[in-house]
């Protein structure tokens, strides 16, 4: 049954015109962003993600970051690192590939250009991975599928580690040979929460895999763990918010701590603020382009949220926001994150 409601005038219907983008006096991406919010299509959509993200910032928000393709090798990473910095985020989930090409790179190691149009039988002879136009050396990845697996052989064997754990010493082992901050290392030192559902999923899983083939470990991640955390990190904020770049298993993780917590009768009401930049479409029914208004029928995000999503890509969309952000000063310095001690069991301060 359809609801009936009262027609709008005509006067009501066009009572918000566009504004066309003016350049003159535009010094700042702030200002650039803040104007694009009076234009039209994805320009306007990446204006309103600019506006609800700083809204996140002036609440008592826990600040969820969903990060999945392969963010780091298209040259991401220093994004990510000042997003932890700057506390434009909270706790970050992400895919296995993203964190480990940022280990990669944090050795000083480098990701290179390429084409998408290049001979890919003549790029397996030389061992060279491609991403689209990135390309990797297959045979430094394999030596830190090696050091990772190493790594995990040397943690105490006899209990499971959440992968947030794991991260975390992770991070603070990788520190002591990092060439460059990196995200893994940035969020060891700032006590950000790093979670990978899908870790096994990733070269972290096959370093750890292979170090067990060769007799080297019975090392055992805890996910479930994983889920109880990130409940728990939700049901303790006054306010949640979450910042999707891409969708998949991040995405759906992140959602689901809500869904978890109205399971545990935890007293879920849905994340307040919801801004994705995704290149999914919906009518495909998958969850990487689902829409936010999807999402509450489920009770995910909440009834009254205030959510944008931005139709891009992530590397146009995430320099722009982020920089911008960055330029809000004030806020950033007037903003209290919660506080997280690290250790086998996660504690959150508001």
């Amino acid at each position: 049954m359809k609801i009936a409601h009262a027609p709008k005038a005509k006067e009501q219907i066009l009572s918000v015109p566009t504004r066309p983008f003016d350049p003159a006096g535009a010094s700042s991406l702030s200002e650039v962003l803040t104007r694009m919010q009076g234009t039209a299509f994805q320009g306007r959509q990446l204006g309103l993600a600019f506006e609800v993200w700083k809204k996140m910032l002036t609440e008592r928000c826990t600040i969820w970051l969903g990060l999945s393709g392969a963010m780091v090798p298209a040259g991401m990473r220093k994004l990510v690192v000042a997003m932890i910095r700057h506390r434009l985020v909270d706790c970050i989930v992400s895919t296995g590939a993203n964190f480990f090409h940022d280990f990669h790179e944090t050795l000083g190691y480098a990701h290179y250009q390429g084409s998408p149009h290049m001979d890919d039988v003549e790029l397996a002879e030389n061992l060279v991975d491609r991403m689209y136009d990135v390309l990797a050396d297959e045979e430094k990845f394999r030596e830190h599928d090696l050091w990772i697996g190493r790594f995990a052989a040397s943690l105490d064997q006899s209990r499971p580690y959440t992968t947030r754990e794991f991260l975390y010493l992770l991070g603070l082992e990788l520190s002591q040979w990092a060439k460059e901050e990196g995200i893994l290392t940035a969020a060891a030192k700032a006590g950000v929460p790093l979670y990978c559902p899908a870790i096994a999923d990733s070269s972290i899983g096959i370093g750890i895999a292979e170090n067990r083939h060769i007799g080297g470990n019975r090392f055992v991640f805890d996910v479930i763990g994983d889920v109880l955390e990130t409940a728990h990190i939700c049901a303790g904020s006054p306010v949640t918010g979450v910042v999707y770049f891409g969708g998949g298993t991040p995405k759906n993780f992140i959602q689901q701590t809500e869904v978890t917590n109205m399971v545990m009768k935890a007293g879920a009401s849905g994340h307040k603020y919801a801004v994705q930049v995704v290149t999914d479409a919906p009518h495909w029914g998958g969850l990487s382009g689902c829409t936010f208004e999807e999402a509450q029928s489920w009770g995910k995000i909440a009834k009254d949220a205030q959510m944008v999503t931005c139709h891009a890509d992530s590397t146009i969309a995430m320099p722009l926001l982020v920089t911008a952000l960055l330029e809000q000063k004030e806020l950033l310095a007037k903003r209290r994150p919660p506080r997280f001690s690290m250790g086998r069991e996660l504690e959150i301060t508001i």
